[in-house]
C-alpha cells in the first residue's frame, strides 16, 4: 500500500512538472469562478436594454447600478462618483484630456498670468504607455507642457520634492500609477496628496488653476487596500482583468462635476450621466462589480498569500542561483506590492526573452505586456529605476496570483535553473568553437 501511494505521489509531482504554471498575473489575471458565474447569469438574465422600463432593462439597470456600489465599496468611494469604461486606457485618456480641456476653459475667463500658457501635466518617467502617449500625443499638438519627473535610482519611486519642485504656475494635473508593473513599487500618492493640498489653496487665493491628482491603481487593486479617502486623489482608474475581472474598466471622480471636472469623450445616448455615453455592456459590468466584490471581502487573505509564496520564491531562487543572479525590485525602505518579483540572470549573460524560452513549464514576461513589440531593448522602465544595463537586458518578471502554490515555485525555480544550465552550455560550446 505504501509503494501505491509513493508511486502517486512520484506520478503527481512529475505531472505537476509537465504543466505550464503562469507567472504573469501583473500582465492578466483569468477569471474567477464567481465572476465567470456572475457574466453569465447577466447574459441570461439581464439582456434588456438597461434604459428601458420593462422588466428585463430594469434587471440590468439593477445589477449595474449593484456593480458600481461593489467598485465603490472596493476603493472606500461613493457609488455616484464611478464611471463605466471599456477599460484603463479610455479611463487615463479621460482624466487627461479633461484636465486639459478644463484648463483651457478656466482660463477663457482668467485674467491672470496663466491666461497664455498652456496646461501643464507631470508624471512620472515609468507610466504605462495608456498615460506616455496620449500626454506625448498633447506635447506634439501643442496643446499641454509635460514635466516627466524621473524616478529615483535608489528608491525605485517618485519623490515627492521632485514633484513639487515641478510645479508651476500653470500646473493642472499630477499623475501618478500607484504601483509600478514591473518593479511592483509602490508610489507615494498619499504622500503626494497630502503635500499638494495647502498649495492648491494657496494657488486658489491667488487665482491660479487647482491642482488635480490622478492615480492608476491597475496594479494594485486586489493586491493591497486602496482607499480612496486616505489617497485623497481625484481620479481613481480601476482596470478588472488585473484583479481576476473581465477587460473593462472604471473611473472614480471625486465629486463628480462639481469638486472634480470630467468632460466626455464620447458624445452619444446620455448614459452613464453623459460621461460616458453608449449601452452599457451589462455582463461585463456586472462581472466587474463581482471582482470588486471579491476584493472587499477577501483582499487581506490574497495580500497575504501572495506575499507568502513571492517570499518563498526568492528565497528559493537565491538559494539555488546565488550570485548569479539580481533582483531588480529590491530598494531599500521602499513598499513594494506583495506579488513581484523581478529578477535577472547575470551568470550566463543572457537576455530574459532566451532565459523563458528555454524553460519547459514557467509562462511569464520579460516586462509589461504592452512593450512587448521592442524586441530585445531593456525595459526603459528598470533602466530608469537605476538596474544597471546588463541586467536590464536579462530581466524576467515573476508575478504570482491568488492560487499559485508553494509547490508551483518548486517547478518553475527547478524550470528556470535547467534553463540557465542549457544556456550556459550553449556558451561554453560557442567559446570552444571561437578556441578552436
Amino acid at each position: 500500500m505504501a509503494d501505491i501511494k509513493e508511486k502517486k505521489h512520484l506520478e503527481d509531482t512529475e505531472n505537476h512538472s509537465k504543466s505550464k504554471i503562469y507567472l504573469d498575473y501583473n500582465a492578466t489575471t483569468p477569471l474567477s469562478a464567481e465572476v465567470v458565474k456572475a457574466v453569465t447569469g447577466a447574459l441570461q438574465e439581464a439582456w434588456g436594454n438597461p434604459s428601458s422600463s420593462y422588466s428585463a432593462g430594469c434587471i440590468a439597470k439593477q445589477l449595474i447600478d449593484k456593480a458600481r456600489a461593489h467598485i465603490a465599496s472596493m476603493i472606500r468611494g461613493k457609488p455616484e462618483d464611478i464611471i463605466f469604461t471599456s477599460g484603463g486606457t479610455e479611463a487615463n485618456n479621460m482624466v487627461l484630456f479633461s484636465a486639459v480641456e478644463q484648463f483651457s476653459k478656466a482660463k477663457e475667463s482668467s485674467s491672470n498670468s496663466v491666461d497664455k500658457m498652456l496646461p501643464h501635466i507631470i508624471t512620472s518617467n515609468v507610466e504605462h504607455d495608456s498615460i506616455v502617449l496620449p500626454l506625448q500625443h498633447l506635447q506634439r499638438a501643442h496643446r499641454a507642457e509635460v514635466t516627466f519627473v524621473p524616478v529615483s535610482t535608489t528608491t525605485g519611486r517618485v519623490e515627492v520634492d521632485d514633484v513639487i519642485a515641478a510645479l508651476r504656475p500653470n500646473t493642472c494635473l499630477v499623475s501618478f500609477m500607484l504601483a509600478n508593473n514591473e518593479t511592483g513599487v509602490i508610489m507615494p500618492v498619499n504622500e503626494l496628496s497630502q503635500r499638494l493640498a495647502p498649495i492648491s489653496k494657496q494657488r486658489a487665493s491667488q487665482g491660479l488653476p487647482p491642482i488635480l491628482l490622478h492615480t492608476d491603481a491597475a496594479q494594485a487593486l486586489g493586491k493591497i487596500s486602496v482607499d480612496v479617502q486616505e489617497l485623497q486623489v481625484n481620479y481613481l482608474t480601476v482596470v478588472g482583468h488585473k484583479f481576476y475581472g473581465p477587460r473593462i474598466g472604471a473611473l472614480y471622480v471625486r465629486g463628480i462635476g462639481h469638486q472634480t471636472p470630467l468632460l466626455p469623450m464620447l458624445y452619444g445616448g446620455g448614459q452613464e450621466r453623459n460621461y460616458r455615453p453608449g449601452t452599457e455592456n451589462t455582463p461585463m459590468i456586472t462581472g466587474l462589480g463581482k471582482a470588486a466584490e471579491l476584493v472587499s471581502l477577501h483582499c487581506t487573505v490574497y495580500q497575504s498569500h501572495m506575499q507568502e509564496v513571492r517570499d518563498y520564491l526568492e528565497q528559493r531562487l537565491k538559494a539555488v542561483f546565488g550570485d548569479r543572479i539580481r533582483f531588480n525590485s529590491h530598494f531599500p525602505g521602499t513598499e513594494r506590492l506583495p506579488n513581484t518579483c523581478n529578477v535577472s540572470l547575470l551568470k550566463p549573460s543572457v537576455l530574459g526573452r532566451e532565459w523563458l524560452a528555454h524553460c519547459h513549464s514557467l509562462q511569464a514576461s520579460v516586462g509589461a505586456a504592452c512593450h512587448s513589440d521592442r524586441g530585445d531593448s531593456p525595459s526603459h522602465v528598470l533602466l530608469s529605476s537605476g538596474v544597471p544595463q546588463e541586467a536590464a537586458r536579462g530581466a524576467v518578471r515573476l508575478s504570482v496570483g491568488r492560487e499559485t502554490s508553494r509547490e508551483d515555485v518548486d517547478v518553475i525555480v527547478t524550470d528556470l535553473e535547467q534553463a540557465a544550465q542549457k544556456l550556459e552550455s550553449k556558451e561554453s560550446s560557442k567559446k570552444d568553437v571561437k578556441t578552436s
